[in-house]
C-alpha cells in the first residue's frame, strides 16, 4: 500500500475512537485518563492530517 493509503487508514481509524472516546466522557466531572486518550487520539490525527496534505500537494 502506499504511504497516503496508510495515512488515511489510519486518520478513519483515528476518527473512530476519537468518536468513541467523546461518547464516553461522562456531561460532568470529566476523568483525566479518558482526557489524556482523546488528546493523544487529536494529536496524532492532527499530525497525520499535515503529513497527508503535505504528500498530497506534492
Amino acid at each position: 500500500m502506499s504511504e497516503l493509503t496508510d495515512i488515511k487508514k489510519r486518520m478513519s481509524e483515528l476518527e473512530t475512537l476519537i468518536k468513541e472516546t467523546k461518547d464516553r466522557l461522562p456531561a460532568h466531572s470529566t476523568k483525566p485518563p479518558v482526557m489524556f486518550e482523546l488528546l493523544e487520539y487529536e494529536d496524532e490525527y492532527d499530525v497525520l492530517l499535515k503529513k497527508f496534505e503535505a504528500l498530497k500537494s506534492r
